[in-house]
């Protein structure tokens, strides 16, 4: 019996020492992978999504929009290297991709971004609601969330093999006890975690946005506009992976008193230099 005991206690050891603060906000996170791992895999993934884009011409071929959302990012990622100064040696990049149906915006592991055309053109985005977006997924970056996903898929995959292993069940009621353990693994560990990566990106965001110099009105202001353009979550690629909620709103609104402040700053606003995709 000890000896049947002794893989599922040292999985369970790694676990919990891979257990660890966010930045920022000091939230606990499980950390098996190192950050620098996820940033490579994460630049890989990034040129291979890209690559298609570019071939079919629609990556950054508005000249314009493109000046105006490297103008705005360059703002908050000067602000995002504040909280983490070892961030600016990150291969930050920012991409426009020309999708006008597109309503969405992303950062991977790294700093590696891209926002869509038809988000900013649907929802005729000012550069406050723009700066709001773009600080919420810098926040994603900042916050360590692509590691933190990472480690939270090889926990999940621990825990199927742990079951597999105590089951001993090659049966129907071995899979049907596998398959409970991935749902089980799911909700208990992966949905709480996503919640709480939303929460604190829209902490860590808006606060970006308002010392960079943008009005933190627009936060709650730029997610009425989604959701009165896509009537439902789940009509948008953005609303499906941040989900919508009046909640939501009402969180961010009671932030702004506190980010004023920074808004108010007259000191010069600092914009950093990074490479364009």
């Amino acid at each position: 019996m000890m000896r049947s005991t002794m893989p599922y206690l040292a999985a369970l050891a790694v676990i919990v020492a891979g257990c660890q603060n966010a930045p920022v906000t000091g939230r606990n996170q499980l950390m098996l992978v190192p950050e620098s791992q996820a940033i490579e895999a994460s630049s890989q993934a990034y040129a291979e999504v890209l690559a298609p884009i570019q071939q079919a011409g629609k990556l950054n071929d508005n000249a314009a929009m493109k000046a105006r959302v490297d103008k705005i990012t360059a703002r908050l990622v000067a602000q995002a290297v504040q909280y983490r100064p070892e961030t600016e040696s990150w291969d930050w990049q920012v991409a426009v991709i020309d999708e006008p149906k597109t309503l969405n915006a992303w950062c991977m592991a790294g700093g590696k971004m891209a926002i869509y055309s038809g988000i900013i053109t649907q929802l005729e985005l000012s550069d406050d609601e723009i700066a709001q977006i773009m600080g919420h997924e810098i926040a994603h970056a900042l916050a360590k969330h692509t590691t933190e996903r990472m480690s939270t898929a090889m926990a999940s995959q621990t825990a199927l093999q742990i079951g597999a292993m105590l089951l001993g069940s090659k049966g129907t009621g071995g899979a049907m006890a596998l398959q409970a353990a991935a749902v089980a693994t799911t909700v208990g560990v992966q949905l709480p975690n996503s919640r709480a990566q939303e929460s604190e990106a829209d902490r860590i965001g808006i606060e970006l946005a308002a010392k960079a110099g943008y009005d933190p009105h627009a936060a709650p202001r730029l997610w009425g506009k989604m959701l009165e353009a896509t009537g439902s979550r789940g009509q948008s690629d953005f609303l499906s992976t941040h989900p919508q909620s009046e909640k939501r709103q009402a969180a961010l609104a009671e932030l702004i008193p506190q980010m004023m402040p920074y808004f108010d700053d007259k000191t010069p606003r600092p914009a950093y230099r990074f490479k364009t995709a």
